[in-house]
């Protein structure tokens, strides 16, 4: 399917952070996807499983908003003259606390969080090409720390936390006692 060009530039920028997420993870053995550098600290296992957790979210968000606008008559069409999607709102500062919804599950095995990881995303190709359809500035849903936020913001927001996340996968792989294999 063609996508609007905010739509395929958004895509991209989605496929390229999740490349860079996965040529981090990919190669490690399980005992270094469990490492964590601290008690507070999440180890890359539970990372990946958590922004699957994420997209997840954002894919079910899509349905869920679609579905409703289509049922009450409100479900508008992708606007031609749309060429530049919303920004994000600044992240507030300070850590934030993931939801109960995508918390992470300690000492799953890597090949599976990885092999669940890839097959989000194709599903999340269909929640994009569905997003493309429609004019994602009607759809609306509030996060619970950036506030109110249209359709294509939630799937920026999945671009942002990856590579959030990528960062942390990076400190993790550079901490001291990292495993080396």
């Amino acid at each position: 399917m063609s996508l609007p060009k905010p739509i395929e530039t958004l895509w991209n920028e989605l496929q390229a952070v999740r490349a860079e997420v996965l040529g981090e993870v990919e190669g490690l053995g399980q005992r270094q996807a469990d490492w964590k550098p601290s008690a507070k600290d999440w180890s890359v296992g539970e990372i990946i499983d958590h922004l699957t957790a994420a997209e997840v979210a954002t894919g079910k968000l899509t349905t869920k908003l679609t579905k409703e606008a289509g049922a009450a008559g409100t479900l508008a069409p992708w606007p031609g003259d749309l060429t530049a999607l919303a920004p994000l709102p600044p992240d507030p500062p300070g850590p934030a606390d993931a939801p109960e919804v995508v918390r992470p599950s300690p000492g799953k095995a890597l090949g599976e969080l990885i092999a669940t990881m890839k097959a989000t995303r194709e599903r999340s190709r269909q929640s994009v090409e569905k997003l493309a359809t429609v004019d994602p500035r009607t759809l609306r849903f509030k996060h619970f720390r950036l506030g109110d936020l249209d359709l294509a913001q939630w799937w920026e927001l999945q671009r942002r936390h990856d590579a959030i996340h990528l960062a942390q996968i990076r400190d993790v792989k550079r901490a001291a006692g990292f495993p080396k294999a």
